[in-house]
């Protein structure tokens, strides 16, 4: 009989469970000085137990509390190796900080014996998440953070995160995958009603996720482009375009987009108006690495304006690469 009803508990707690995570959720908001700091983390690759990865969760929780910033995000490939305990030792180490962070897939992350939805719960079960994951469309980790303006009463940027799977599943159609016609019909939708929400004109923002778009590559190829930072690697993109840059270029509002997977790499250039930029690998030494010292990348957004700052700053301190995109 207790145990019947230990069962009915639990059933409860987890029946409601999303629901107040989503109550308790932090609210993003420009600074007073009208600006917004992101911490972006991305290819961990993460191992539980695992002494290649010793100094992960230190030189991560460090660099939190040393940036202060209003938004950690981190952009997939968080484990390498046994899911749920691994998962939880990331997100619990981010979510002890008490700054607010969201979290995109990448194509490893559900190869530990975990699906991503069972990954997605582990997540939303912390305090400070803001992970979330939009019905109807392909994926798990698509969702939007709008960003408040500094006096609270309006939208004044939106942080669009997607997920971008992991390997193609056409056949004949090698490599990676790639960002799906529903979820970019979603972002124009979204897209639409902030810009109308907002008199009409575009909302300045950002987007996130793991696999870098084909543009990345292009942008590089192009030796008349600015780019700024280390170029080690070939850009790893999908073999196939679906048309997101595109999205974001007729939309007028994505100006910035940050991605991760290629370790490598951690260069930021502008393709058509908009910055392509790579985070710094920021995990252990169970991945190809070869950039040297890890770190992480420093964005700062500026008030309802499309411009920003950002820098690659490594675990030493150091600061790499710094970079300001005034957008006219």
């Amino acid at each position: 009989m207790t145990k019947n009803i230990l069962k009915l508990a639990a059933s409860i707690i987890a029946l409601f469970a999303p629901f107040a995570s989503n109550a308790a959720a932090p609210v993003l908001k420009f600074r007073p000085d009208s600006t917004f700091h992101i911490l972006q983390v991305t290819d961990l690759h993460y191992i539980h137990a695992d002494s290649r990865c010793d100094s992960v969760i230190p030189h991560l929780t460090e660099a939190i509390r040393a940036e202060a910033p209003d938004l950690v995000m981190l952009t997939g490939d968080l484990i390498y190796g046994h899911g749920r305990k691994s998962m939880e030792d990331v997100i619990s180490a981010v979510s002890s900080t008490g700054v607010p962070f969201a979290v995109t897939f990448g194509n490893h992350d559900d190869e530990q014996g975990l699906s991503r939805r069972e990954l997605f719960d582990i997540i939303r079960s912390y305090p400070g998440n803001l992970t979330d994951s939009v019905a109807g469309i392909p994926g798990v980790t698509n969702f939007i953070l709008p960003v408040l303006s500094s006096d609270g009463k309006r939208d004044a940027a939106a942080l669009y995160c997607f997920d971008s799977h992991s390997y193609c599943r056409i056949p004949g159609v090698k490599g990676y995958d790639y960002i799906k016609a529903g979820q970019i019909d979603w972002y124009r939708s979204e897209s639409q009603r902030f810009a109308e929400a907002n008199g009409g004109r575009p909302l300045p923002s950002v987007a996130f996720f793991h696999i870098p778009l084909p543009e990345f590559a292009q942008a590089a190829a192009d030796q008349s482009m600015p780019l700024a930072g280390t170029r080690g690697e070939k850009c790893c993109s999908p073999a196939l375009n679906s048309g997101l840059f595109a999205a974001f270029k007729e939309r007028g509002d994505v100006f910035a987009v940050f991605v991760g997977h290629d370790h490598d790499n951690d260069y930021a250039t502008v393709l058509h108006g908009i910055i392509l930029a790579y985070g710094r690998y920021s995990g252990g030494n169970t991945e190809y690495n070869h950039l040297g010292p890890r770190g992480y990348r420093t964005i700062t957004l500026r008030e309802s304006r499309p411009y920003l700052s950002t820098a690659i700053r490594l675990y030493t301190s150091a600061i790499l690469h710094p970079l300001t995109f005034p957008m006219q």
